[in-house]
């Protein structure tokens, strides 16, 4: 039997991941441990794990270095590859938004935008191209997004919102939603056909925890 690989996430989605495996009878305690080797096992179930940036994750799918991922859809949204979306994993949720100064509130159609900065270039433009059918300037910044129209880079951002506390604390408001954001399991194309049983168990397994950790939050 061969191993089945899974990339994870690094940063806030990999304790929340290996909690949701090993609730499917998945053991990562070599992966909980602070051991430097790049790739990290489960013997018993024959699971290998590795963790990379998450815009790498669906790379690493895409290509079949890894059989799944689990990754946030922002990442998905800006990265377009070409795989399966099976499961929506209701952790680290958020919504993609555009923001701006609040005078711009309400008033998005009747202003020329022309600048837009953002961490998601791809992201920015096919929503200004395809929904509002406007050709604009993407700047990308890697920082602080929200300081670009505080200093005038640019008009409005497109950026990730959680409570909405920073945009609020520096006079800017949320002026469109472009998408709900959260971790989703992410499946090779070429894998799920030759490990279908075994990857859709997992899927099934994980689905079963959310539904029922659901059950108890109502």
């Amino acid at each position: 039997m061969r191993y089945i690989t899974i990339a994870l996430a690094k940063g806030r989605l990999t304790e929340l991941s290996i909690d949701l495996l090993e609730g499917a009878g998945v053991d990562c305690s070599e992966l909980k441990g602070n051991s430097r080797k790049l790739i990290l096992t489960d013997e018993t179930n024959k699971i290998r794990f590795f963790l990379a940036k998450p815009a790498d994750v669906p790379v690493y799918v895409e290509y079949g270095a890894a059989d799944i991922g689990i990754v946030g859809k922002d990442t998905l949204l800006e990265e377009g590859r070409d795989l399966y979306e099976v499961l929506n994993l209701g952790f680290a949720k958020c919504k993609m938004c555009v923001a701006g100064p609040k005078e711009l509130e309400g008033r998005m159609d009747a202003v020329s935008i022309t600048r837009v900065a953002t961490k998601y270039p791809e992201v920015a433009r096919m929503y200004f191209r395809h929904k509002r059918r406007e050709s604009v300037e993407i700047i990308k910044l890697s920082g602080s997004i929200e300081l670009a129209p505080l200093v005038g880079l640019s008009e409005v951002i497109v950026d990730l919102v959680e409570t909405g506390r920073t945009l609020k604390e520096n006079g800017l408001v949320v002026l469109d939603t472009i998408a709900d954001i959260s971790a989703r399991m992410i499946v090779n194309r070429v894998s799920m056909k030759m490990e279908n049983e075994r990857i859709s168990r997992l899927i099934e397994s994980m689905r079963r925890q959310l539904e029922a950790r659901e059950g108890t939050e109502k």
